[in-house]
């Protein structure tokens, strides 16, 4: 963090309402510093900006400023801006850069090598365990995971990569001291401590829809590559992967069942050219320099146990009706209840709506 007088030019620049990102950027490109800024004439303001100059002159965010000071000043927060040498690099390469950065828990994260895991909030069981799996694999060789906080396979990657002891960043879409969504709240606190939660947005900043797809971009903008697991045909998560494409970074996706429809976002994808996913390795084979020598074979899988369950082998890897089951195994259903329990007291499958079933593993 630079030092507070002109971290507070930087706060006064991008806390005053209605001097937006495209704004911010064109007064930075004109008159280098924020202090250079407000110490431009009137004039010189309205030629570039017009109106908005009264604005930039006028509004007073004294009281924001010394409240976002006080707020970096607390042990584990820091703010970068464009001017910080600790800004990540790799945020400076896209053509909207935020102007500055709000971070919770540790900032060098931000300029580790880092892959994005991105999905739906409305995920499957099979696909917030395959996420997890994921992530547990590929932070266990050194790669940061990015994602946004959301309930579904984002909340799912940050739990793999924390269990996995490895790095993790949420982007959210709120203020920095704000945890949203509230079921997410125990999580957002680990990511706070084991690894980093960053937002453009002011503190206090409260949960608008509108900042949700505006973060995405940083998602992207932090990682070499975004990786999707699930999403449907015009999910957020195919804004994130458009971004990532353009901002010149791959995209991958994890194909699912034809009959899903959690699975078409992903491919649509894969149809126009994101790279096919099975195996966290297929992942890693991208970012070979990047990454740690493994200790053994990554998968992408769980450790399971090899020794098929009967009904295991007939569920197959797509939800399944009880009387399906019973055609399957030959089993009556007296027989088949008590076996199905007991695989998902294991959590090796779980119970979905209307009596069906799915496995986890």
């Amino acid at each position: 963090m630079i030092e507070t007088e002109g971290l507070a030019a930087w706060l006064r620049l991008t806390l005053i309402p209605g001097i937006g990102g495209e704004t911010q950027r064109k007064l930075l490109a004109a008159f280098g510093l924020p202090e250079s800024i407000f110490a431009a004439s009137r004039l010189e303001l309205k030629a570039l900006i017009g109106k908005k100059a009264d604005l930039l002159l006028d509004v007073d965010v004294s009281a924001e400023i010394e409240a976002a000071l006080n707020w970096a000043g607390n042990p584990g927060h820091s703010i970068l801006t464009l001017a910080d040498a600790d800004y990540p690099a790799s945020l400076l390469e896209i053509p909207d850069p935020p102007a500055l950065l709000y971070v919770r828990g540790n900032s060098d994260l931000l300029r580790s090598p880092s892959l994005a895991m991105v999905g739906s909030r409305n995920a499957t069981p099979q696909g917030m365990q395959t996420a997890e799996n994921f992530a547990k694999a590929l932070a266990s060789r050194g790669l940061s995971i990015v994602s946004g906080l959301a309930l579904g396979i984002d909340a799912a990657a940050h739990r793999g990569a924390l269990a996995a002891g490895g790095k993790t960043v949420a982007v959210i879409g709120t203020g920095a001291d704000r945890l949203y969504p509230a079921r997410n709240r125990e999580l957002a606190l680990a990511i706070a401590e084991h690894g980093a939660i960053v937002s453009e947005f002011p503190l206090g900043t409260p949960a608008i829809a509108a900042n949700f797809p505006r973060r995405n971009r940083i998602i992207s903008g932090l990682s070499r590559g975004v990786l999707v697991v699930e999403a449907a045909p015009e999910s957020g998560s195919l804004i994130t992967a458009r971004l990532a494409g353009e901002q010149g970074r791959e995209v991958f996706a994890i194909p699912g069942s034809i009959h899903s429809p959690v699975a078409r976002g992903c491919h649509k994808l894969i149809k126009q050219g994101a790279k096919l996913v099975e195996t966290a390795q297929d992942v890693l084979d991208e970012f070979a320099q990047f990454v740690d020598d493994p200790a053994n074979e990554v998968d992408g899988q769980s450790e399971t146990d090899h020794d098929q369950h009967p009904v295991l082998a007939v569920l197959g890897h797509d939800p399944c009706g009880l009387d399906d089951l019973v055609e399957r195994t030959g089993w009556p259903a007296d027989r088949l209840l008590p076996e199905l329990l007991g695989l998902e007291f294991a959590g090796r499958i779980s119970t979905l709506p209307g009596s069906r079933y799915q496995r986890l593993d």
